[in-house]
């Protein structure tokens, strides 16, 4: 998404706290010291992005992210640009319990210069407006002061860049506590937080860039059960196959689902199946489905969904997904049950979730692919209410039904019965459209098929997905992409050493 390096570590907000203060006394930096790195790294980089800027306007809080605010705009001062602060204390000598803010506060004054307050007018020249306002510890809606700044900073043309993150966002779970600062960049400080890269985080984040303040030595050797995961990251499971290996080393696959009329999703699975490396991949479903299948993809070994086969086809399978287009009548229902008596490693999607959230049951061999409607029907609440905490939602879905969860979205889940956590940092807004589910069902099944791990396959299956709709999106665009685009790309992925 970007050219930054960024971690693959991941911190719980709860945790920084504690971290950075272990980080800064085992490298001898005292907190004033760690705050002008800080605001010198942010300015550094505003610098690199327009530097050609001429007024900042820097909008400053009461915390640590005010202080990184006042030292960006001293040293954006000694450099000959105009900079006006506007604090959101309406008091320039406020007292607060931060001495590292009020000293670089009381350097800011040194400099000659002024403090506004929030009802200053803005200068007309503006061309960059700093976000200093808060970090990463504000979990409440901002108060009257600060919103109408943020809505005053939405409604400029200015660039926007905030300090660690877009005020107004909650850097637990990625969720806008009120208005929040639309960034056009912004930069993590020390370390990731998971409301920089799940939920509705790239809707205000802008281009995340990073920097760990000279911390890197002690923050990158602590272990968190969270991770981020890119494009990168995809070598690194990959496995090589054996030279004397035939098709059924790499997994008979079952794929069932497809009612009357939804015929295309069960396809799209089954291919998808076979395009991520499975050997044999059959597909049971209803016998209209039968002959379009065949016909557009012979390779498939496609019938049609009855009792007696279904049973046959269970015992005679690797692995097993079931959902996409099933439907939810008696006999969908039916087939689900059958499925879930089976010890082998399977995948539920679609309509094989709805069958489950109305029959819960647990099970350590199964993944679950849910977007975020169908995790709020597995979990009794609202969209909204698994919106807002995304974490805390996978979490508990695989507390209530065991195995892998892969709560898909905008930065989609990825959680183990373990507690590990990954966040899959792929895709795009291109994806929104009707398949991509069901490519991703085939993906990871076929995964599993060859011997990857739930987990594993799970994230594998996760990272090819939303890899192939960006390199569609870097050569194509992201509008007007369809799920099956992502074939080609798929096959280059799992096979890197003919990317160029």
């Amino acid at each position: 998404m970007n050219k930054d390096i960024l971690p693959y570590s991941v911190w719980p907000s709860s945790n920084l706290k504690e971290l950075e203060k272990i980080a800064s006394k085992k490298n001898n930096i005292t907190s004033y010291d760690l705050m002008q790195r800080a605001g010198l790294a942010v300015y550094k980089k505003i610098c690199s992005i327009w530097p050609k800027t001429k007024h900042w306007l820097i909008l400053v809080g009461p915390g640590n992210n005010g202080g990184d605010g006042y030292v960006v705009a001293r040293l954006a001062y000694l450099a000959s640009i105009n900079v006006t602060v506007i604090s959101s204390t309406n008091n320039q000598h406020l007292i607060t319990d931060h001495t590292e803010t009020n000293k670089s506060r009381q350097d800011w004054i040194d400099t000659g210069n002024k403090i506004y307050n929030v009802n200053a007018e803005w200068p007309d020249k503006i061309d960059l407006i700093v976000d200093a306002l808060f970090g990463y510890g504000i979990n409440r809606k901002p108060d009257k002061s600060c919103a109408l700044l943020i809505q005053r900073a939405n409604l400029h043309h200015a660039q926007k860049f905030s300090i660690d993150m877009p005020s107004g966002l909650n850097a637990a779970t990625g969720a806008p506590l009120g208005e929040v600062i639309h960034a056009n960049h912004t930069m993590s400080l020390i370390a990731l937080k998971p409301g920089q890269i799940t939920g509705k985080a790239r809707d205000y984040i802008g281009k995340l860039h990073f920097s760990a303040l000279g911390l890197e030595n002690y923050i990158f050797n602590q272990k968190t059960s969270m991770e981020r995961l890119d494009s990168s990251s995809i070598k690194k499971f990959l496995k090589t196959r054996i030279p004397s290996s035939h098709k059924g080393n790499h997994g008979k696959v079952l794929v069932i689902g497809g009612d009357k009329g939804f015929g295309g999703a069960i396809r799209m699975t089954a291919e998808a199946a076979l395009r991520s490396g499975s050997g044999i991949v059959k597909v049971l479903t209803h016998k209209e489905n039968i002959s379009p299948i065949i016909t557009a993809r012979p390779e498939l070994i496609v019938q049609e969904l009855t009792n007696k086969l279904l049973l046959q086809k269970l015992n005679w399978a690797h692995v097993v997904a079931i959902g996409p287009g099933l439907g939810t009548r008696n006999i969908s229902k039916h087939v689900v049950s059958e499925v879930k008596k089976i010890c082998k490693p399977m995948l539920w999607d679609a309509d094989a979730l709805n069958v489950l959230a109305s029959n819960k049951n647990k099970c350590n061999n199964r993944v679950i692919t849910p977007h975020p409607i169908e995790a709020a029907r597995l979990l009794e609440i609202t969209v909204q209410e698994v919106e807002n905490d995304r974490v805390h939602a996978a979490k508990k879905l695989v507390n209530i039904y065991g195995g892998v969860v892969v709560l898909k979205g905008a930065g989609t889940i990825v959680v183990n019965e373990v507690g590990n956590i990954s966040f899959i940092d792929v895709g795009n807004a291109g994806m929104a459209s009707a398949g991509m589910g069901d490519l991703l069902s085939g993906i990871i099944i076929s995964l599993i098929g060859q011997n990857y791990s739930l987990f594993d396959a799970a994230r594998l299956g996760c990272l090819v997905h939303g890899a192939a709709a960006d390199a569609i999106a870097l050569n194509h665009g992201m509008r007007c992409m369809i799920a099956t685009d992502l074939f080609k790309y798929i096959r280059k992925l799992l096979n890197p050493e003919i990317i160029n």
